[in-house]
């Protein structure tokens, strides 16, 4: 599935192909720099190359080559990583830069020249949860619906996937976004995963969270009860994905009591402390 970009593009393969279930990966050399090949293997990757290519490099990755289901990419280097800073004890570091390059992103001229998911079908599946299941999930549930139906902000493209992992350093041109999602709505929204990660002993961490709410809300401008109500919303959306994949929504469940906590819908401790 290489062989066609490999010699369309004049591309050297520089390291052994990454395979995942939505997209394809070959580490290449592109005109003596490094680069990324990525061939989108499903729709929701293909609309995250076609961001990546509107985008054109401000807050996110440049793309040297693209057509409709592959780009090539400018290739980060392995060291710093967000996450190395979050575990490091630079975790307000790491915050703030997420959300200087969230901010990027969202600067960009509305409407895109493509077709982005609208949050409300995003969360579509949280819809029927308002009345029934677990009970931080119907909060969250209801959190959604009512965030959706006051929007307070103009609509933005949105990552719809920012966390340490998909921000990395590029050398002289610093921390850029890869891996977006495609999405389109009220900006709060792309700030809500970032108090899921990197890791589950940080993003539970009650004075962590707080400390993060705190640097977010000042460096966004967005208000604090909102962005609670963002993380609650998000939240409950992923815990039941993960719910729907099998899996325990440990971190998710958590951070959404935190959230539900500071925002007066649970009692402090059982924010705090429940399971």
């Amino acid at each position: 599935m290489f062989a066609p970009y490999i010699q369309r593009w004049g591309l050297r393969p520089d390291a052994g192909p990454i395979l995942t279930a939505s997209s394809r990966l070959l580490p290449v050399v592109y005109r003596d720099r490094p680069a990324m090949l990525k061939i989108a293997a499903v729709e929701e990757e293909r609309r995250g190359n076609a961001v990546m290519s509107w985008w054109g490099g401000k807050g996110a990755a440049f793309v040297f080559e693209h057509d409709d289901r592959a780009i090539l990419i400018e290739r980060a280097g392995p060291e710093p990583s967000l996450e190395a800073l979050a575990r490091g004890g630079r975790d307000d570091d790491a915050t703030r830069i997420a959300c200087d390059v969230a901010a990027a992103l969202h600067a960009h001229a509305f409407p895109p020249p493509f077709e982005a998911i609208p949050l409300a079908q995003w969360f579509s599946r949280l819809r029927p949860c308002t009345e029934a299941g677990h009970a931080i999930i119907r909060l969250a549930a209801r959190t959604a619906a009512e965030l959706l139906a006051t929007p307070q902000a103009e609509a933005v493209v949105l990552h719809g996937d920012i966390h340490h992992g998909n921000i990395l350093h590029f050398g002289t041109r610093g921390w850029l976004a890869i891996d977006p999602k495609g999405l389109v709505g009220e900006r709060g929204f792309d700030y809500a995963n970032l108090f899921c990660n990197p890791s589950h002993g940080i993003a539970i961490d009650p004075a962590r969270f707080a400390r993060r709410l705190e640097i977010v809300a000042q460096a966004s401008g967005i208000d604090r009860s909102r962005l609670l109500r963002w993380i609650l919303a998000w939240t409950g959306l992923s815990a039941l994905w993960m719910l729907d994949d099998g899996m325990v929504p440990k971190t998710p469940l958590r951070v959404a009591r935190l959230a539900a906590a500071e925002l007066g819908f649970l009692p402090e401790r059982q924010g705090l402390h429940a399971r």
